[in-house]
Formats: C-alpha cells, sequence, structure tokens
C-alpha cells in the first residue's frame, strides 16, 4: 500500500485536506482516505474531434478547469503513464439477468482478461458485482487477480434487472471510500426491469462519488443502451456496443482499458463553501487547438448532513 499511501498525503500537503481518517481493506492493507472540498476530474484528450489518437504530453498550463463558468485554480495535476498514474479502484459489474443468459461464458472469459491486462500490481484494485433481480457482492476490493477471476466465474443467470440499483450501490458502498482513479465498468443489455431506484438517482451517486463509468453493451432480445450511454456521458467516461462474439468484446474492453490508460487526472479546491447539495456545471477548456477534452459534466456540493 505505499503507492496509495504516497498518493493520499500529495494530495493532503497540496490541498489541506481537513479530515483523515484509515480504514482496513479486506487484505488487512491500511489505506488513508480523505473527506476534503476538492473537485476531483478525470479526462482523456483526443485528436481529430476526439475520434483520433491520445494526446499525452499536456501539462498543467495547457489546462483551464471552470465550475459554473468560474475559473478555478488546479491544484494537482497528473498524466502519469504505466507505474506514475494514479492508484485505480475498478467496479466491475456484470449483467447476469435472464436475457443476457446466453453470453455469459463470453463476458466472464473477456471480464478476466481485461482485468488481468488493466489493474498493475499492488497499486490497483477492484471489486466483482453481478446483478439481476437482485445486487451481489462477488468479491470486494482487492489485489488478488485469482480472487477476482474467480468472482467473476462464479456468476450465475438470474431473472429480472436491477441496472439502476447496481450503479448505485456500486457508487455508494463500494467507490465512495477509494483513493485516486475511481472507475466503473458495467457490462449489460442496458434493460432495466426492476430497480428501485431511477436513472437519475444512479448518476447522481457516481457524480457525488467522482465515478467514471463505461458502459460495454451486450446485444440481446431486450436490449436498450440508452442508460449506458447517459452513464458514460455524464460522468466522462465512454460506451461501447459489443457483438455476441468473444473477440468483439474483447475489442470493446481494450477501448476502456485505452480510456482507462490515458487519464489526465485534475484536481482542484473550490470557493464556493456553500453546503446545498446543488450541481455545479464543470468545464474544461484546452489552450491548444484542434483537441477535444472528454471529462463529467459536473458534480454535487456537499450538502449539510454530509
Amino acid at each position: 500500500m505505499k503507492i496509495r499511501y504516497v498518493f493520499a498525503a500529495v494530495i493532503f500537503a497540496m490541498i489541506f485536506a481537513p479530515l483523515l481518517r484509515s480504514q482496513q481493506q479486506k487484505d488487512q492493507r491500511p489505506v488513508i482516505r480523505a473527506r476534503v472540498d476538492v473537485v476531483n476530474v478525470l479526462c482523456t484528450v483526443r485528436d481529430n474531434g476526439g475520434k483520433g489518437k491520445y494526446i499525452e504530453d499536456l501539462r498543467k498550463e495547457d489546462f483551464e478547469v471552470y465550475e459554473d463558468d468560474v475559473r478555478q485554480n488546479i491544484q494537482y495535476f497528473n498524466h502519469g503513464m504505466g507505474e506514475e498514474a494514479d492508484p485505480l479502484s475498478i467496479a466491475l459489474l456484470i449483467d447476469t439477468s435472464g436475457s443476457v443468459k446466453s453470453k455469459l461464458t463470453f463476458e466472464q472469459k473477456a471480464a478476466v482478461e481485461f482485468l488481468k491486462s488493466t489493474l498493475r500490481k499492488e497499486k490497483d484494485l477492484a471489486a466483482v458485482l453481478q446483478f439481476h433481480e437482485e445486487v451481489q457482492l462477488l468479491q470486494d476490493f482487492t489485489y488478488d487477480p485469482e480472487l477476482l477471476r474467480s468472482a467473476i466465474l462464479e456468476t450465475r443467470a438470474g431473472g429480472g434487472t436491477k441496472l439502476y440499483d447496481a450503479v448505485y450501490v456500486a457508487s455508494e458502498d463500494l467507490l465512495k471510500n477509494e483513493v485516486g482513479r475511481r472507475v466503473m465498468v458495467v457490462l449489460s443489455d442496458g434493460d432495466d426491469t426492476l430497480s428501485e431506484l431511477d436513472k437519475k438517482d444512479a448518476i447522481k451517486a457516481a457524480q457525488e462519488h467522482d465515478a467514471v463509468i463505461f458502459g460495454l453493451g451486450i446485444r440481446s432480445a431486450d436490449t436498450n443502451y440508452g442508460a449506458l450511454k447517459s452513464f458514460a456521458q455524464e460522468t466522462g467516461g465512454l460506451f461501447v456496443d459489443s457483438e455476441i462474439d468473444l473477440d468483439r468484446l474483447r475489442e470493446a474492453f481494450a477501448k476502456i482499458n485505452g480510456e482507462i490508460k490515458n487519464q489526465y487526472s485534475i484536481v482542484d479546491v473550490s470557493p464556493n463553501k456553500a453546503r446545498d447539495g446543488a450541481f455545479r456545471e464543470l468545464k474544461i477548456k484546452l489552450k491548444k487547438r484542434g483537441l477535444k477534452v472528454k471529462h463529467r459534466k459536473g458534480y454535487y456540493a456537499p450538502s449539510v448532513e454530509s
């Protein structure tokens, strides 16, 4: 956990976080947690209108961050590649409803390969949830690839689909407490049939906890990608459609992997101290022309109760 200690300490030192707390991970590795009024934005930059190659050589000075049209001071900036990138926590959500039962084997194989190629040893964490008529945590956050593999292979098809509930639970109960980059990868046909919460609740929870959602569409007779596209658009993630084929699933995961490995991390401290729970719009502008930046649309301010 040395890397995670360093990352949290750097953020604390740069933005004078008012409160620190520690919490034990499942594998008994202590992680520093911070409850601070900061705004953490992950973004990617590409040329050719957002369809070209990723731009990897931008500096802090190339970015301008605005909150409700007021320019902010960037307190922390990182675009490290490989081992220099900020710690990563991935919540992998797998739709195991009856409508995607026939694709489950493909999903399992591709998901195992994705985590293996994305997670860095002893630095990045992942958790696995499955959702059908229930939302079930199969594996809490861990560094252990074998535990993650076993959890993915344990997924079993069920009945209806609680997609919105699953996204909400992943944000509120898992990613909420993580340090560094918080990412959710959702494999689903997008058709919600049983959730108690609605799409807005799921998006709000992700935005409140700085989670970036990547949707991977699994085609079925009930395919409806509207929610998956909204999740990605509102949080600065990516939606990828996939055919019912292992190779196409691998290609889709590779696109998500590319996004994750080319993220810029930007942190600022909002001068707006109102604890009103209001939505605050975020905009990132680049000084260089011909480039397109993708990021989440905003975040929710802390409330009096938080």
